[in-house]
């Protein structure tokens, strides 16, 4: 089911075909013939709009539902399992760790099969945007295992940017860490395909494990490997930027 924000006005029509009311020509219908009402007002102007779970909203003197909660989970997706929701090589997949949930929901970004850690899942489309797309600049620290050690001309490469096929990286944080098998933290605010690894591969030093460990101001915490826990509202409202 389609949903819309709880803080955002929607034509009556499609609040009203969301609830599962009606289709949304029948909806403009039910507005023409007098029988939605918002706030205890007759709503007859096709186009009217209202703020569903926010304004009173009726059809024929009866509230309509509330809107549907989203779904927001943090994960701590294990080594081998693929982020969607079908894998047709029959591999295990996110949506395998969170069976309990009947909402259709998604990953927001990925890790690849090796990569373990941090990872959202939720119904959200507007927060999955919002956390993907660069211009919002959210932040993504991952812990790796390297081949190697860094030299300081390496690390610097890292911080300034890394040349890759379809351009530069943004700059990035780097530093040793001392969290075993890890060696080395690395900060950055894009989300291409697999660019931790590609980044460290650019400088000879292939990535052996890595572990998403933090998205923003969400962290991973004690979360154990496989296991999957709802978000706060204070941890949403981190994410959403509110």
């Amino acid at each position: 089911m389609k949903k819309t924000s709880s803080n955002k006005a929607e034509r009556l029509n499609k609040i009203l075909a969301a609830a599962g009311i009606a289709s949304r020509r029948r909806a403009d219908e039910l507005i023409s013939q007098g029988l939605v009402t918002v706030n205890g007002r007759k709503e007859t102007k096709l186009g009217s709009q209202a703020v569903w779970g926010i304004d009173a909203i009726a059809v024929n003197g009866q509230p309509i539902p509330a809107p549907p909660k989203e779904i927001y989970l943090i994960l701590n997706k294990p080594f081998g399992y693929v982020c969607t929701l079908r894998d047709p090589e029959g591999r295990p997949t996110v949506r395998d760790l969170t069976e309990r949930v009947r909402e259709r929901i998604f990953p927001v970004g990925r890790l690849d099969l090796e990569s373990e850690g941090l990872l959202l899942v939720t119904d959200d489309g507007e927060l999955a945007n919002r956390l993907t797309h660069p211009r919002f600049e959210h932040e993504k620290e991952y812990l790796v295992r390297i081949e190697g050690k860094l030299r300081q001309h390496e690390k610097a490469r890292l911080e300034k940017g890394i040349q890759l096929e379809e351009g530069i990286t943004a700059t990035a944080k780097v530093k040793e860490v001392t969290s075993p098998p890890y060696n080395y933290s690395l900060t950055i605010h894009e989300g291409r395909k697999r660019q931790v690894r590609r980044m460290f591969e650019r400088l000879k030093h292939p990535v052996i494990d890595l572990k998403r460990v933090r998205i923003g101001g969400l962290e991973m915490g004690s979360l154990k490997e496989g296991e999957a826990r709802r978000l706060s509202r204070e941890e949403i409202k981190i994410l959403s930027g509110d």
